[in-house]
Protein backbone atom coordinates (compact mmCIF):
# COMPACT_ATOMS: atom_id res chain seq x y z
CA UNK A 1 0.00 0.00 0.00
CA UNK A 2 1.20 3.61 -0.93
CA UNK A 3 2.00 6.34 1.65
CA UNK A 4 0.24 8.59 -0.61
CA UNK A 5 -3.05 6.70 0.59
CA UNK A 6 -2.98 7.20 3.92
CA UNK A 7 -4.60 10.48 4.89
CA UNK A 8 -2.58 13.36 6.02
CA UNK A 9 0.61 11.28 5.28
CA UNK A 10 0.68 11.89 1.90
CA UNK A 11 2.20 15.28 2.63
CA UNK A 12 5.89 15.80 2.02
CA UNK A 13 8.24 18.35 3.63
CA UNK A 14 7.56 21.49 2.45
CA UNK A 15 4.16 20.78 1.06
CA UNK A 16 2.69 21.64 4.31
CA UNK A 17 -0.24 24.48 3.87
CA UNK A 18 0.62 28.11 5.01
CA UNK A 19 -0.26 29.16 8.78
CA UNK A 20 -1.12 32.50 10.26
CA UNK A 21 0.26 31.48 13.68
CA UNK A 22 2.87 29.01 13.41
CA UNK A 23 6.00 30.65 13.91
CA UNK A 24 4.65 33.63 15.15
CA UNK A 25 4.95 35.19 18.63
CA UNK A 26 1.39 35.35 20.25
CA UNK A 27 -0.30 36.46 23.48
CA UNK A 28 -0.58 34.38 26.25
CA UNK A 29 -4.60 34.32 26.81
CA UNK A 30 -3.70 34.07 30.43
CA UNK A 31 -0.41 35.82 30.72
CA UNK A 32 -1.38 38.91 32.14
CA UNK A 33 -2.88 36.91 35.11
CA UNK A 34 0.31 35.34 35.42
CA UNK A 35 2.38 38.37 35.81
CA UNK A 36 0.35 40.10 38.24
CA UNK A 37 0.08 37.16 40.34
CA UNK A 38 -3.36 36.97 40.33
CA UNK A 39 -5.71 34.03 41.50
CA UNK A 40 -4.94 31.05 39.04
CA UNK A 41 -3.70 28.43 40.70
CA UNK A 42 -6.35 25.53 42.81
CA UNK A 43 -5.07 26.92 45.89
CA UNK A 44 -5.45 30.40 45.46
CA UNK A 45 -9.05 29.95 43.98
CA UNK A 46 -9.92 27.84 47.25
CA UNK A 47 -8.24 30.43 49.46
CA UNK A 48 -10.48 33.38 47.92
CA UNK A 49 -13.85 31.15 47.02
CA UNK A 50 -13.69 29.17 50.75
CA UNK A 51 -11.65 31.10 53.09
CA UNK A 52 -13.20 28.88 56.21
CA UNK A 53 -12.83 26.04 54.35
CA UNK A 54 -11.42 22.60 56.27
CA UNK A 55 -8.06 21.58 55.65
CA UNK A 56 -6.88 18.12 55.12
CA UNK A 57 -3.60 15.72 56.21
CA UNK A 58 -3.15 12.15 55.27
CA UNK A 59 -0.99 10.44 57.70
CA UNK A 60 1.11 7.61 56.22
CA UNK A 61 2.83 4.35 56.56
CA UNK A 62 6.09 4.55 58.50
CA UNK A 63 7.29 1.30 57.38
CA UNK A 64 7.58 -0.45 54.28
CA UNK A 65 5.09 -3.67 54.25
CA UNK A 66 2.88 -4.53 56.75
CA UNK A 67 -0.75 -5.19 58.23
CA UNK A 68 -2.50 -2.58 60.51
CA UNK A 69 -3.35 -4.64 63.38
CA UNK A 70 -5.23 -1.52 65.19
CA UNK A 71 -5.91 1.62 65.00
CA UNK A 72 -7.30 4.18 67.42
CA UNK A 73 -8.45 7.70 66.12
CA UNK A 74 -10.87 8.73 69.33
CA UNK A 75 -7.98 11.37 70.84
CA UNK A 76 -8.21 12.57 67.48
CA UNK A 77 -11.59 13.06 66.55
CA UNK A 78 -11.65 14.70 70.16
CA UNK A 79 -9.82 17.33 69.25
CA UNK A 80 -11.27 20.98 68.97
CA UNK A 81 -11.38 21.97 65.75
CA UNK A 82 -11.49 18.68 63.84
CA UNK A 83 -14.56 17.36 61.59
CA UNK A 84 -13.89 13.92 60.47
CA UNK A 85 -11.07 11.18 60.14
CA UNK A 86 -10.79 8.89 57.45
CA UNK A 87 -9.79 5.24 57.81
CA UNK A 88 -10.61 1.65 55.82
CA UNK A 89 -13.39 1.54 58.30
CA UNK A 90 -15.44 4.33 57.37
CA UNK A 91 -14.33 5.13 53.42
CA UNK A 92 -15.44 2.77 50.35
CA UNK A 93 -13.40 -0.40 50.05
CA UNK A 94 -14.01 -0.03 45.35
CA UNK A 95 -10.56 -1.42 44.13
CA UNK A 96 -9.42 1.02 41.34
CA UNK A 97 -6.53 2.52 40.06
CA UNK A 98 -5.16 6.07 40.46
CA UNK A 99 -3.40 5.55 36.93
CA UNK A 100 -5.39 8.70 34.69
CA UNK A 101 -5.52 6.57 31.55
CA UNK A 102 -8.20 6.04 28.98
CA UNK A 103 -11.39 3.34 28.95
CA UNK A 104 -10.71 0.32 29.17
CA UNK A 105 -8.53 1.19 31.74
CA UNK A 106 -5.16 -0.96 31.50
CA UNK A 107 -3.48 -0.75 34.79
CA UNK A 108 -4.95 -3.12 37.60
CA UNK A 109 -7.00 -2.62 40.27
CA UNK A 110 -4.76 -2.40 42.92
CA UNK A 111 -5.52 0.24 45.15
CA UNK A 112 -8.01 1.34 47.80
CA UNK A 113 -9.10 4.21 49.68
CA UNK A 114 -7.62 2.95 52.53
CA UNK A 115 -6.58 -0.31 53.74
CA UNK A 116 -5.62 -2.84 56.04
CA UNK A 117 -2.29 -3.02 54.29
CA UNK A 118 0.47 -0.96 53.64
CA UNK A 119 2.73 -1.77 50.59
CA UNK A 120 5.76 1.47 50.78
CA UNK A 121 6.80 4.00 53.35
CA UNK A 122 4.31 6.90 52.39
CA UNK A 123 1.21 4.39 51.66
CA UNK A 124 -2.03 5.97 52.98
CA UNK A 125 -3.44 5.06 56.32
CA UNK A 126 -5.52 7.63 57.28
CA UNK A 127 -6.45 12.10 56.79
CA UNK A 128 -8.01 14.34 58.96
CA UNK A 129 -10.01 17.40 57.69
CA UNK A 130 -10.60 19.88 60.62
CA UNK A 131 -10.44 24.09 60.95
CA UNK A 132 -6.69 24.41 59.83
CA UNK A 133 -3.83 22.35 58.88
CA UNK A 134 -2.19 22.71 61.85
CA UNK A 135 -4.61 21.35 63.93
CA UNK A 136 -4.69 18.53 61.27
CA UNK A 137 -1.37 18.40 62.07
CA UNK A 138 -2.00 18.00 65.93
CA UNK A 139 -4.59 15.31 65.07
CA UNK A 140 -2.49 12.81 63.23
CA UNK A 141 0.29 12.77 66.18
CA UNK A 142 -3.07 11.34 68.27
CA UNK A 143 -3.95 8.99 66.19
CA UNK A 144 -2.36 4.99 67.36
CA UNK A 145 -1.79 2.48 65.19
CA UNK A 146 0.15 -0.31 65.96
CA UNK A 147 1.59 -2.02 62.72
CA UNK A 148 2.37 -5.72 62.06
CA UNK A 149 5.36 -5.42 60.31
CA UNK A 150 6.26 -8.02 57.39
CA UNK A 151 9.31 -8.78 55.16
CA UNK A 152 9.62 -6.21 52.16
CA UNK A 153 11.26 -6.80 48.74
CA UNK A 154 12.94 -3.62 47.73
CA UNK A 155 14.43 -5.13 44.45
CA UNK A 156 12.83 -5.81 41.42
CA UNK A 157 15.13 -9.08 40.07
CA UNK A 158 14.58 -10.32 44.02
CA UNK A 159 10.47 -9.80 43.58
CA UNK A 160 10.17 -12.86 40.89
CA UNK A 161 12.20 -15.21 42.70
CA UNK A 162 10.80 -17.98 44.31
CA UNK A 163 9.72 -17.40 48.12
CA UNK A 164 9.87 -13.61 47.25
CA UNK A 165 7.19 -11.74 49.78
CA UNK A 166 4.15 -11.32 47.87
CA UNK A 167 2.99 -7.21 47.85
CA UNK A 168 -0.88 -7.85 46.24
CA UNK A 169 -1.90 -10.85 48.26
CA UNK A 170 -5.51 -10.11 47.09
CA UNK A 171 -4.55 -10.76 43.72
CA UNK A 172 -6.03 -7.62 41.84
CA UNK A 173 -7.70 -7.94 39.17
CA UNK A 174 -5.65 -6.43 35.78
CA UNK A 175 -2.63 -7.79 37.33
CA UNK A 176 -0.63 -10.13 34.97
CA UNK A 177 0.67 -12.48 37.73
CA UNK A 178 -0.01 -10.91 41.28
CA UNK A 179 1.70 -14.40 43.11
CA UNK A 180 4.92 -13.87 41.90
CA UNK A 181 4.68 -9.92 42.00
CA UNK A 182 3.93 -9.53 37.91
CA UNK A 183 1.98 -6.24 37.72
CA UNK A 184 2.39 -6.40 33.95
CA UNK A 185 4.12 -8.78 30.80
CA UNK A 186 4.62 -7.86 27.43
CA UNK A 187 6.08 -10.11 24.80
CA UNK A 188 6.35 -8.88 20.80
CA UNK A 189 8.42 -11.57 18.75
CA UNK A 190 9.20 -11.57 15.01
CA UNK A 191 11.25 -13.60 13.60
CA UNK A 192 13.98 -15.62 15.36
CA UNK A 193 15.91 -13.27 17.39
CA UNK A 194 18.25 -16.15 19.00
CA UNK A 195 19.25 -17.53 15.91
CA UNK A 196 19.80 -14.12 14.43
CA UNK A 197 22.01 -13.16 17.05
CA UNK A 198 23.68 -16.39 17.32
CA UNK A 199 24.59 -15.99 13.11
CA UNK A 200 25.34 -12.28 12.93
CA UNK A 201 28.95 -11.25 12.48
CA UNK A 202 29.31 -8.69 15.02
CA UNK A 203 27.35 -8.63 18.16
CA UNK A 204 26.82 -7.19 21.49
CA UNK A 205 25.31 -6.97 24.59
CA UNK A 206 24.94 -4.94 27.08
CA UNK A 207 22.78 -3.90 30.10
CA UNK A 208 22.00 -0.53 32.12
CA UNK A 209 19.97 0.41 35.12
CA UNK A 210 17.91 3.50 35.06
CA UNK A 211 17.21 5.23 38.29
CA UNK A 212 14.44 7.09 40.19
CA UNK A 213 13.74 10.82 39.20
CA UNK A 214 10.54 12.73 40.82
CA UNK A 215 8.95 15.43 38.62
CA UNK A 216 9.16 18.09 40.84
CA UNK A 217 6.15 20.64 39.40
CA UNK A 218 6.51 23.77 41.42
CA UNK A 219 2.46 23.28 42.45
CA UNK A 220 2.30 20.29 44.60
CA UNK A 221 -0.63 18.03 44.11
CA UNK A 222 -3.54 20.16 45.64
CA UNK A 223 -7.42 19.76 45.13
CA UNK A 224 -10.60 20.96 46.88
CA UNK A 225 -13.91 19.89 46.66
CA UNK A 226 -17.43 21.38 47.67
CA UNK A 227 -21.16 20.92 46.59
CA UNK A 228 -22.77 23.62 44.27
CA UNK A 229 -26.56 25.11 45.19
CA UNK A 230 -27.51 22.82 42.63
CA UNK A 231 -26.78 19.35 44.48
CA UNK A 232 -23.21 18.95 42.49
CA UNK A 233 -20.36 17.71 44.42
CA UNK A 234 -17.91 20.13 42.42
CA UNK A 235 -13.59 19.07 42.65
CA UNK A 236 -11.39 21.68 41.43
CA UNK A 237 -7.80 19.87 41.03
CA UNK A 238 -4.44 20.75 39.88
CA UNK A 239 -4.61 17.22 37.15
CA UNK A 240 -3.35 16.80 33.99
CA UNK A 241 -6.43 14.53 33.30
CA UNK A 242 -9.59 16.69 34.81
CA UNK A 243 -11.95 13.58 32.72
CA UNK A 244 -10.49 10.83 34.29
CA UNK A 245 -10.53 12.40 37.55
CA UNK A 246 -14.76 12.42 36.61
CA UNK A 247 -14.48 8.90 35.78
CA UNK A 248 -12.71 7.23 38.20
CA UNK A 249 -13.72 9.66 41.76
CA UNK A 250 -17.35 8.39 40.77
CA UNK A 251 -16.15 4.89 40.45
CA UNK A 252 -14.24 4.72 43.71
CA UNK A 253 -17.07 7.01 45.52
CA UNK A 254 -20.53 5.04 43.58
CA UNK A 255 -21.44 9.12 42.73
CA UNK A 256 -22.99 9.07 39.04
CA UNK A 257 -21.02 11.16 37.01
CA UNK A 258 -23.82 13.64 36.08
CA UNK A 259 -23.99 14.28 39.95
CA UNK A 260 -19.87 15.39 39.66
CA UNK A 261 -18.46 18.18 37.81
CA UNK A 262 -14.19 18.65 37.82
CA UNK A 263 -12.86 21.79 37.30
CA UNK A 264 -9.06 22.21 36.10
CA UNK A 265 -7.50 25.74 36.82
CA UNK A 266 -4.14 26.33 35.65
CA UNK A 267 -1.57 24.13 37.02
CA UNK A 268 1.97 24.82 38.18
CA UNK A 269 4.00 22.35 36.46
CA UNK A 270 2.35 18.32 35.98
CA UNK A 271 4.81 16.30 33.76
CA UNK A 272 2.98 13.25 33.86
CA UNK A 273 2.51 13.13 38.18
CA UNK A 274 -0.82 14.88 37.76
CA UNK A 275 -1.89 12.07 35.65
CA UNK A 276 -3.26 10.26 38.74
CA UNK A 277 -6.33 10.63 40.82
CA UNK A 278 -3.68 10.65 44.58
CA UNK A 279 -6.09 13.24 46.63
CA UNK A 280 -9.19 14.30 44.63
CA UNK A 281 -11.07 10.76 46.21
CA UNK A 282 -10.47 12.19 49.73
CA UNK A 283 -11.68 15.70 49.59
CA UNK A 284 -14.93 14.79 47.69
CA UNK A 285 -15.92 12.11 50.20
CA UNK A 286 -14.61 14.43 53.02
CA UNK A 287 -17.10 17.12 51.29
CA UNK A 288 -19.60 14.56 50.98
CA UNK A 289 -19.13 13.29 54.91
CA UNK A 290 -19.42 16.48 56.12
CA UNK A 291 -21.07 19.01 53.72
CA UNK A 292 -18.12 21.62 54.08
CA UNK A 293 -15.92 22.86 50.77
CA UNK A 294 -12.66 20.65 51.97
CA UNK A 295 -9.04 20.74 50.60
CA UNK A 296 -5.35 19.01 50.60
CA UNK A 297 -2.31 20.44 49.51
CA UNK A 298 0.31 18.01 49.49
CA UNK A 299 3.70 19.28 51.08
CA UNK A 300 6.72 19.10 49.16
CA UNK A 301 7.95 16.08 50.75
CA UNK A 302 4.74 14.14 50.27
CA UNK A 303 5.22 14.79 46.89
CA UNK A 304 7.99 13.25 46.74
CA UNK A 305 7.69 10.30 49.15
CA UNK A 306 3.88 9.73 48.14
CA UNK A 307 2.66 11.05 44.81
CA UNK A 308 4.68 9.34 41.75
CA UNK A 309 7.55 9.12 39.83
CA UNK A 310 9.76 7.55 37.00
CA UNK A 311 9.85 4.18 36.36
CA UNK A 312 13.34 2.83 37.42
CA UNK A 313 14.43 0.06 34.91
CA UNK A 314 16.59 -2.63 33.92
CA UNK A 315 17.32 -3.31 30.52
CA UNK A 316 19.33 -5.83 28.62
CA UNK A 317 19.58 -4.37 25.32
CA UNK A 318 20.89 -6.74 22.35
CA UNK A 319 22.16 -6.31 18.60
CA UNK A 320 23.53 -8.08 15.44
CA UNK A 321 24.73 -6.86 12.47
CA UNK A 322 26.99 -7.79 9.65
CA UNK A 323 30.71 -6.57 9.35
CA UNK A 324 29.18 -3.30 7.21
CA UNK A 325 26.99 -2.45 10.28
CA UNK A 326 23.53 -3.78 8.48
CA UNK A 327 21.72 -4.69 12.07
CA UNK A 328 20.19 -8.45 11.60
CA UNK A 329 18.68 -8.53 14.93
CA UNK A 330 17.44 -6.38 18.06
CA UNK A 331 16.54 -7.91 20.86
CA UNK A 332 15.42 -5.92 24.48
CA UNK A 333 14.64 -7.11 27.76
CA UNK A 334 12.95 -4.97 30.58
CA UNK A 335 12.40 -5.40 34.06
CA UNK A 336 10.57 -1.94 34.98
CA UNK A 337 10.06 -1.54 38.65
CA UNK A 338 6.54 -0.66 39.56
CA UNK A 339 6.62 0.01 43.26
CA UNK A 340 4.12 -0.83 45.49
CA UNK A 341 1.42 -0.24 42.97
CA UNK A 342 0.78 -1.06 39.02
CA UNK A 343 -0.20 2.33 38.20
CA UNK A 344 0.67 2.72 34.32
CA UNK A 345 2.83 -0.15 34.19
CA UNK A 346 1.73 -2.05 31.09
CA UNK A 347 1.70 1.19 29.03
CA UNK A 348 5.17 2.86 30.02
CA UNK A 349 6.69 -0.77 29.75
CA UNK A 350 5.21 -1.09 26.19
CA UNK A 351 6.85 2.15 25.05
CA UNK A 352 10.03 1.33 26.36
CA UNK A 353 10.15 -0.86 23.48
CA UNK A 354 7.53 0.29 20.92
CA UNK A 355 8.65 3.82 21.04
CA UNK A 356 12.55 2.85 19.84
CA UNK A 357 12.75 0.39 18.07
CA UNK A 358 10.72 0.37 15.20
CA UNK A 359 13.20 3.39 14.63
CA UNK A 360 15.87 1.28 13.17
CA UNK A 361 13.86 -1.20 10.94
CA UNK A 362 16.60 -2.53 8.75
CA UNK A 363 16.75 -6.08 11.04
CA UNK A 364 14.71 -8.99 10.11
CA UNK A 365 14.56 -10.42 13.73
CA UNK A 366 13.25 -8.38 16.51
CA UNK A 367 11.87 -9.18 19.98
CA UNK A 368 10.95 -6.80 23.05
CA UNK A 369 9.59 -8.06 26.55
CA UNK A 370 9.43 -7.49 29.81
CA UNK A 371 8.05 -7.50 33.13
CA UNK A 372 7.22 -4.86 35.18
CA UNK A 373 7.03 -5.87 38.71
CA UNK A 374 5.65 -4.98 42.24
CA UNK A 375 7.88 -3.97 45.17
CA UNK A 376 7.77 -2.17 48.44
CA UNK A 377 9.16 0.84 46.92
CA UNK A 378 7.46 4.45 45.98
CA UNK A 379 5.07 4.14 43.39
CA UNK A 380 5.96 5.45 39.80
CA UNK A 381 3.54 6.41 37.23
CA UNK A 382 3.45 8.65 33.96
CA UNK A 383 6.75 11.15 33.36
CA UNK A 384 8.07 12.99 30.52
CA UNK A 385 8.93 10.37 28.00
CA UNK A 386 6.96 8.02 29.61
CA UNK A 387 8.87 5.16 29.05
CA UNK A 388 10.90 6.00 26.00
CA UNK A 389 13.13 7.92 27.76
CA UNK A 390 14.59 4.74 29.46
CA UNK A 391 14.08 2.30 25.98
CA UNK A 392 16.08 5.05 24.26
CA UNK A 393 18.73 5.68 26.55
CA UNK A 394 19.50 1.66 26.51
CA UNK A 395 19.22 1.49 22.87
CA UNK A 396 21.17 4.97 21.75
CA UNK A 397 24.00 4.12 23.99
CA UNK A 398 24.22 0.28 22.86
CA UNK A 399 24.39 1.65 19.02
CA UNK A 400 27.34 3.96 20.45
CA UNK A 401 28.91 1.21 21.50
CA UNK A 402 28.37 -0.90 18.11
CA UNK A 403 29.80 2.01 16.52
CA UNK A 404 33.39 1.91 18.43
CA UNK A 405 33.27 -2.23 18.42
CA UNK A 406 32.67 -1.72 14.16
CA UNK A 407 35.12 1.44 14.02
CA UNK A 408 32.24 3.00 12.23
CA UNK A 409 30.52 6.66 12.87
CA UNK A 410 28.13 6.49 15.00
CA UNK A 411 25.58 8.55 13.18
CA UNK A 412 26.76 6.30 9.92
CA UNK A 413 25.82 3.57 11.78
CA UNK A 414 22.17 5.42 12.18
CA UNK A 415 21.85 6.75 8.58
CA UNK A 416 22.38 3.10 7.66
CA UNK A 417 19.50 1.84 9.64
CA UNK A 418 17.01 4.14 10.41
CA UNK A 419 13.56 3.78 8.98
CA UNK A 420 12.31 6.45 6.04
CA UNK A 421 9.44 7.74 4.68
CA UNK A 422 7.10 5.63 3.70
CA UNK A 423 8.53 2.29 4.38
CA UNK A 424 7.73 -0.29 7.05
CA UNK A 425 9.87 -2.66 9.67
CA UNK A 426 8.59 -6.44 10.32
CA UNK A 427 7.74 -5.49 13.57
CA UNK A 428 5.45 -2.68 12.08
CA UNK A 429 4.11 -5.18 9.24
CA UNK A 430 3.30 -8.05 11.98
CA UNK A 431 1.98 -5.35 14.94
CA UNK A 432 0.10 -2.61 12.82
CA UNK A 433 -0.68 -4.18 9.41
CA UNK A 434 -4.24 -3.75 10.24
CA UNK A 435 -3.51 0.04 11.46
CA UNK A 436 -1.67 0.92 8.50
CA UNK A 437 1.08 2.57 10.78
CA UNK A 438 3.47 4.80 8.99
CA UNK A 439 6.39 6.24 10.96
CA UNK A 440 6.95 10.18 10.57
CA UNK A 441 10.84 9.09 9.93
CA UNK A 442 11.65 12.66 8.20
CA UNK A 443 11.92 13.59 11.55
CA UNK A 444 14.53 11.52 12.60
CA UNK A 445 16.87 12.23 9.45
CA UNK A 446 16.75 15.87 10.25
CA UNK A 447 18.09 15.49 13.60
CA UNK A 448 20.69 13.00 12.53
CA UNK A 449 21.71 15.59 10.42
CA UNK A 450 21.37 18.82 12.69
CA UNK A 451 23.34 16.72 15.04
CA UNK A 452 26.17 15.77 12.98
CA UNK A 453 26.57 19.02 12.13
CA UNK A 454 26.71 19.96 15.37
CA UNK A 455 29.01 17.36 16.01
CA UNK A 456 31.76 18.77 13.18
CA UNK A 457 32.34 22.21 14.76
CA UNK A 458 33.83 20.22 17.64
CA UNK A 459 37.69 20.16 17.82
CA UNK A 460 39.28 16.66 16.93
CA UNK A 461 35.25 15.42 15.64
CA UNK A 462 36.38 11.98 15.16
CA UNK A 463 37.33 11.24 18.69
CA UNK A 464 35.11 8.62 20.39
CA UNK A 465 35.06 10.96 23.39
CA UNK A 466 32.46 12.62 22.13
CA UNK A 467 29.94 9.95 21.82
CA UNK A 468 28.20 11.51 24.79
CA UNK A 469 27.32 14.17 23.07
CA UNK A 470 25.59 12.79 20.19
CA UNK A 471 24.18 10.47 23.09
CA UNK A 472 22.54 12.83 24.80
CA UNK A 473 20.94 14.83 21.69
CA UNK A 474 19.36 11.29 20.35
CA UNK A 475 18.07 10.72 23.84
CA UNK A 476 16.92 13.92 24.11
CA UNK A 477 14.86 13.60 20.89
CA UNK A 478 12.94 10.70 21.94
CA UNK A 479 11.72 12.49 25.06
Amino acid sequence: MSAEKKGFRHLKEGSYPATRVVGTSVEKVDGYALVTGAPMYTDDIAARDFPDRLHGRILTSPIASGVIESIDTGAAEALPGVHLVLTWKNTPRTFYTTAGQGWPEPSPYDNQMFTERVRFVGDRVAAVFADSSDIAERALKLIRVSFKEEPAVLDADDAMKPGAPIVHPEDPKGAYDAAHNVAAHVDINVGDVEKALAEAEVAISETFQTHYAQHTPMETHTAFAYTDDKGKLVIVTSTQVPWHVRRIVSRVLGIPMSKLRVIKPRIGGGFGTKQEILIDDLVAWAAIRTGLPCEIELTRKEEFVSSRTRHPMKIDMSIGCDRKGNFKALKMYVLSNTGAYGSHSLTVMSNTGSKTLPLYNKASDVRFFGDAVYTNLPVPGAYRGYGATQGYAALETTIDDLAAKLGMDPIELRKKNMIRIGSQGPWCRDVDAHAGFWYPAHRHGFCFHQAQRGRDLLPDHGSHGHRHWFRYHSVADGG
